[in-house]
């Protein structure tokens, strides 16, 4: 994990493809098994693979209801190299007022008979970098990289 500025960063290199990396962050069924730390449970409310789609998950509270998680809209994909999506913006461009304003750029590119899997997270400024860095970044999003890279191993 890299910190600059008010960004974070971080990879893995995943043993499988980047087509069967891109068809576990396609299909909501396969989201929903690896994108929040178990065992906390994932629910894919929305995967609109589009710019202007929207990305909307959310997970299971201690006390067993569903929260927001993630409400966000994507800028920018192409299958099997690029994601970006931001939590300034939710489905079809309108603004939001995020509890963290961030955008992400979810990076596959093909290594040997794996995946180089890169998350570059930007913030608005570098206190909600550090705030983010501080709530887990690399533990949380290194935990679901793992979870990723697990899931791809068996996936059909």
């Amino acid at each position: 994990m890299t910190a600059v500025n008010n960004e974070l960063s971080i990879s893995r290199l995943i043993n499988a493809a980047p087509s069967e990396v891109w068809k576990a962050w396609s299909k909501p069924e396969h989201l929903a098994r690896w994108w929040i730390p178990h065992p906390i449970e994932c629910k894919v409310v929305k995967l609109d693979l589009r710019p202007a789609g929207g990305f909307e998950t959310r997970m299971r509270g201690g006390d067993g209801d569903f929260k927001p998680h993630v409400e966000a809209c994507f800028l920018d994909i192409v299958p099997e190299q690029r994601l970006v999506w931001t939590t300034t913006l939710a489905e079809g461009w309108r603004p939001t007022e995020p509890w963290l304003a961030l955008t992400a750029i979810i990076t596959f590119a093909a290594e040997g008979n794996g995946t180089h899997y890169s998350a570059r997270v930007m913030h608005k400024n570098a206190a909600d970098s550090r705030k983010h860095e501080e709530m887990g970044f690399q533990e949380g999003w290194g935990t679901t990289i793992d979870q990723l890279a697990a899931f791809v191993e068996h996936l059909e």
